[in-house]
């Protein structure tokens, strides 16, 4: 059976998401036709040799409506015969369109394609396709829960209370993610991943502390919530959920086979996906269902894997997953996650990839799963193995 395996990848630094950040200033389309010209000049490919260019991005709106990822295709200059798609899976979507575009060259229906991921949270505000006076769920799906459905922030804060996790475990898990974004970035493991040379990741906070992060104050407080969900302890803050964001990221995929006939250099194969759905109240527990359905069909164990990405939304998604599957800290998110990094919705899955496969190859690593929660209860898993 034919591989699918990941050639190059490259990603933005991740700009913080409002005027005046690192990134606002440049279209999104820009920005990720940036990223999809730097990708195909460092495999050193014609471009009309790729069969699609698959993308994910959440707001869909304003700026990034229209087919964002078919406008940064023809933006970078590639030729006019290159298609492109945009996906929406919230917050997985450019992991999703990893799984695409890998499924595509599997099936043979692709040789060459690209995943890729922007966001513009600046320019385009998360929520903002929602028209005022709109319903995007309708009367069945009210039908069904009929107390209503609640925002990520307090889906957080209940699972923070449904799995016992104290304001000092969260806090101290952010502060974690803070100070290994800044080492990684002090130690250079950051230089080839990142497309701009020069600029970092704005949103690390290498001076913060414990003090700091205890003394913010709760971000989702609703006295309404609060009266229907008395257990919430309300201890989600700015510190322990990731922040808003503006980023791109790209990964050139294809089969071993083609890379061969190209002289280009596999460095990773797709060795098994899972997507999964959980209750949408919690709505951000869907990675563990996720995490139990790759492990289960690549007939692997916690154990095996090497490296793990977890997005890190909010500090207690990760913290249950970690109580679920049973895996040391010391192997997830080892250069910091979202919290610290930052968290570009459409981009972050194809962000996270990049920054796993060249953590394993810095490492020499055989396996890495890469896992995130998505809005309305759902998770996208994927598991890398090194060549």
């Amino acid at each position: 059976m034919r591989d699918a395996v990941i050639v190059e990848a490259v990603r933005t630094p991740i700009g913080r998401g409002r005027p005046g950040g690192l990134l606002h200033a440049e279209h999104p389309a820009d920005l990720l036709a940036r990223t999809l010209a730097e990708l195909v000049r460092r495999a050193g490919i014609d471009p009309a040799q790729v069969d699609d260019v698959v993308g994910g991005t959440v707001t869909q709106v304003g700026d990034q409506a229209v087919n964002i990822t078919r406008s940064a295709v023809l933006a970078a200059g590639f030729p006019e015969s290159v298609p492109a798609t945009t996906v929406d899976r919230q917050c997985g979507s450019s992991q999703q369109a990893a799984h695409f575009a890998a499924q595509g060259v599997l099936s043979g229906a692709y040789d060459i394609a690209i995943a890729c991921g922007v966001e513009s949270m600046s320019r385009v505000p998360m929520g903002s396709a929602v028209l005022p006076g709109s319903d995007p769920f309708g009367p069945a799906l009210s039908a069904r829960y009929p107390d209503g459905l609640v925002g990520q922030g307090v889906s957080a804060e209940l699972i923070a209370a449904r799995w016992k996790i104290s304001r000092e475990e969260m806090d101290e898990f952010a502060l974690t993610s803070h100070r290994r974004a800044a080492d990684a970035w002090e130690r250079g493991e950051f230089d080839r991943e990142v497309a701009w040379t020069g600029q970092r990741d704005e949103s690390i906070r290498p001076g913060t502390s414990l003090e700091a992060l205890a003394g913010l104050k709760p971000a989702y407080y609703d006295p309404a919530i609060a009266e229907r969900f008395p257990e919430i302890g309300w201890n989600i803050t700015a510190g322990n959920a990731s922040p808003i964001n503006d980023g791109a990221a790209a990964l050139l995929i294809m089969g071993s086979d083609v890379a061969a006939r190209l002289g280009l250099r596999p460095r990773a194969r797709f060795h098994s996906f899972a997507v999964a759905g959980d209750d949408p109240l919690l709505m951000l527990t869907a990675i563990v269902p996720a995490t139990r359905k790759i492990l289960a069909r690549a007939g692997l164990e916690p154990s095996d894997i090497d490296l793990y990405e977890v997005n890190e939304a909010f500090a207690p998604v990760v913290l249950a997953w970690r109580h679920e599957i049973g895996v040391d800290l010391d192997r997830v998110n080892v250069r910091g996650g979202a919290i610290a990094l930052g968290h570009p919705l459409g981009a972050s899955g194809a962000r996270i990839m990049t920054t796993l496969l060249h953590a394993m190859e810095d490492r020499g690593t055989r396996l890495g799963l890469q896992t995130m929660c998505e809005a309305g209860g759902q998770a996208n898993a994927t598991i890398l193995e090194l060549l």
